[in-house]
């Protein structure tokens, strides 16, 4: 909560936003309900929704893994998910308009080794987007994804690793995407006119060709 509200200060005074914050946990069905159900009135007819919420945890081979991380990422990434897009698109149906914006991965692209359960969790985000794009396109609403490869400053690595910080330095020798680059793709999809969708970027840093080629050669 402190730090939703330092952004929410951020901006309302660099930009004169007018910023509601909803701290819940997209992983409950009736904290989803409970909180996009009731909104204040010159909040309610939401323009865009971007599905952020998402994890990884763990790096462990499919006989190894931990229970409690496959539950997290599958509530998480894939659940959530869902919870917050039906509750959103009911508004956006009755509107006739709307962009729903889905962060997926290249994990949901390609598979790798020790990824199991996130790539698995990755994969039904790139599935759930085609899924509505095909539910929501009569309703004139726009359906988009972004799936990144390796990108820094984001809390992904500490967060796979249960804050193990040594494990989490994967990022020391070669230049990943950074997330404002992720967030530049967003921003792409979400400022085309009505017309167009963009369906899909899928994005890497120069040194990474695929979820497993990465020119670990140093920093270009």
């Amino acid at each position: 909560m402190e730090r939703l509200v330092a952004l929410k200060n951020s901006f309302e005074a660099d930009y004169g936003s007018d910023v509601l914050l909803l701290p819940f946990d997209v992983r409950d069905a009736g904290a989803v309900e409970a909180a996009l159900s009731n909104l204040p009135d010159n909040f309610q007819n939401i323009d865009i929704l971007v599905n952020n919420a998402g994890l990884a945890k763990g790096f462990s081979p499919i006989h190894e893994g931990n229970l409690s991380h496959w539950d997290a990422m599958i509530d998480t990434n894939v659940k959530g998910m869902a919870y917050v897009s039906r509750i959103v698109a009911q508004g956006m149906v009755q509107r006739k308009s709307g962009h729903i914006i889905n962060v997926g991965s290249i994990a949901g692209k390609e598979i790798y080794p020790n990824g199991n359960l996130y790539c698995a969790s990755k994969a039904a985000v790139d599935a759930l987007t085609k899924s509505m794009r095909y539910d929501l396109f009569t309703h004139n609403i726009r359906v988009s994804q972004v799936s990144p490869g390796h990108v820094e400053e984001t809390e992904f690595a500490i967060n796979r690793f249960d804050g193990d910080a040594e494990r989490a330095k994967i990022y020391n020798d070669f230049q990943p995407l950074k997330s404002s680059d992720v967030a530049d793709a967003i921003y792409y999809m979400a400022t085309r006119p009505a017309h167009v969708n963009i369906q899909d970027i899928y994005m890497f840093s120069t040194q990474q060709a695929s979820a497993v080629a990465v020119n670990r050669s140093g920093r270009s």
